[in-house]
């Protein structure tokens, strides 16, 4: 039997672009909480939901119920960070000059200076100086040098970014 796909839902599959580049120490980072949740969490959960299973009528036992839940989410964050670690992209350091993913980018917008770490999507953060290569700003900027002029369009209006250094 075929379900039937809604139109926003193919648009969405159409134009959603998988990104999988993460830096290494976000790697590093997802494989501890990993381990976390594997180690200690999980058994933790496990126990409580023996425990709690001990007190008697299952529909009608609250503190069971919880205890479930907290172990369904657990065993949820452990799937969704192993198919994160499984499809990861690390993010290479590069010395070659070139705006690339993982660079630091120092640019002139109107007489004013900005610095950008240029990243994969799930790490981005503008607010933090990081934006996704994806990004109108980070693809208008990679691949290029320092003294380049780059025009970013942004809707009705663009800008010019003059890249100052690449790190």
């Amino acid at each position: 039997m075929r379900l039937p796909t809604r139109k926003a839902e193919k648009e969405k599959n159409a134009t959603f672009q998988q990104d999988h580049h993460l830096s290494v120490a976000t790697i590093e980072r997802m494989k501890k909480t990993l381990i976390d949740l594997e180690k200690k969490q999980r058994p933790e959960a496990i126990e409580e939901v023996q425990r709690t299973q001990e007190m008697g009528d299952l529909s009608e036992n609250a503190a069971y119920q919880e205890a479930k839940f907290h172990l369904r989410r657990i065993n949820s964050q452990i799937l969704i960070l192993e198919e994160r670690l499984k499809n990861a992209i690390p993010i290479k350091k590069d010395n070659s000059g070139r705006v690339q993913i993982g660079s630091h980018v120092t640019v002139l917008i109107d007489d004013k200076q900005r610095a950008y770490k240029i990243l994969g999507s799930q790490e981005s953060d503008p607010f933090k100086g990081c934006i996704s290569y994806l990004s109108p700003i980070g693809s208008a900027l990679m691949g290029h040098i320092v003294d380049d002029v780059v025009r970013v369009e942004h809707g009705n209006t663009s800008s010019e970014y003059r890249i100052l250094s690449v790190e």
